[in-house]
């Protein structure tokens, strides 16, 4: 066994305690910070698979872009123990009995479920220099990419425009 096992087990126990911690917390901040962690847990993985733009955009939208705007989202409701609403133990209840029915459901369905072409791995499949040579050497990649970038600047400018005051 290499190193890599290793290291999958390590972020796999931490993605798992961290998402626990995300359940369990009882400040909201903590639990959006637990997964955070989990986040870069999983963006790990992807690292592991050799997935490295992937995991690289997993670490920017989520860990960065969406964590961020959770974070703004909860410290602006202000979410105290005295106005957050009690729920009643039978609906508690109700939902652990859901949700190990769904967890029943999901190993009763992946129970017999084959991965295909898991035998022979590529390399360099997943790498941020593949995917370059795919949209800049091809040439059926490139107008596409470029349209829409040329959309994004003009999204951009639009919203730049629409959000100066006016001055009389």
């Amino acid at each position: 066994m290499g190193i890599t096992v290793y290291i999958f087990w390590f972020l796999s126990f931490v993605a798992l305690i961290s998402a626990l911690n995300v359940v369990f917390a009882k400040s909201p901040v903590h639990s959006v910070l637990s997964l955070i962690i989990t986040f870069f847990a999983i963006a790990g993985h992807y690292l592991l698979l050799n997935a490295q733009f992937l995991a690289a955009v997993h670490i920017i939208v989520y860990a960065g872009a969406i964590m961020v705007l959770f974070l703004y989202v909860i410290m602006m409701l202000n979410l105290n123990k005295e106005t957050e609403p009690h729920k009643k133990n039978y609906i508690k209840f109700i939902s652990v009995i859901a949700s190990c029915l769904l967890m029943i459901t999901f190993v009763a369905a992946f129970r017999g479920a084959e991965i295909e072409g898991a035998t022979s791995p590529n390399d360099s499949i997943g790498l941020v220099e593949n995917l370059g040579k795919v949209l800049f050497d091809q040439n059926q990649f490139l107008l596409p990419f470029e349209v829409s970038s040329i959309l994004f600047l003009a999204a951009m400018v639009g919203a730049v425009y629409l959000s100066k005051k006016e001055l009389h």
